[in-house]
């Protein structure tokens, strides 16, 4: 069992089983949302994941069909899900566990921030298939 939370501790979630690969998504939205250079996320089946304490759980539709998930106290993002996609986009500092997933990419490149230099050996996709 994974577990994670919010930073005040309001939302609180668990995964049954493993995590997908690590992805760190650059593009405007994630850093937008996140404040930061990207973001770092893995897919959860929807089977898997269970919404512990929700009551503070608030959402917003970012782009057409994708609606993020977020604390209404803190503003930590929780995840992120697609329209009829079968999975959660799980936001990795979210985790209160440690997990034995890899980081294999960095996506949407293409929109990276200019200020940020990519330093590491792993696959760069200018978008995400």
């Amino acid at each position: 069992m994974i577990k994670g939370s919010c930073l005040c501790g309001n939302v609180t979630y668990e995964i049954s089983g493993d995590l997908g690969d690590i992805v760190h998504c650059h593009c405007v939205t994630c850093r937008k949302a996140h404040g930061a250079a990207f973001s770092s996320v893995a897919s959860v089946p929807l089977s898997a994941f269970t919404l512990m304490n929700e009551q503070l759980l608030n959402s917003f539709e970012s782009s057409p069909g994708k609606v993020r998930h977020f604390c209404a106290n803190c503003g930590t993002q929780i995840y992120a899900k697609r329209d009829k996609a079968d999975h959660i986009i799980l936001r990795l500092g979210s985790l209160d566990d440690e997990i034995s997933s890899k980081e294999i990419s960095h996506i949407w490149t293409s929109q990276k921030a200019d200020w940020y230099e990519i330093n590491s050996s792993l696959a760069e996709h200018l978008e995400f298939d």
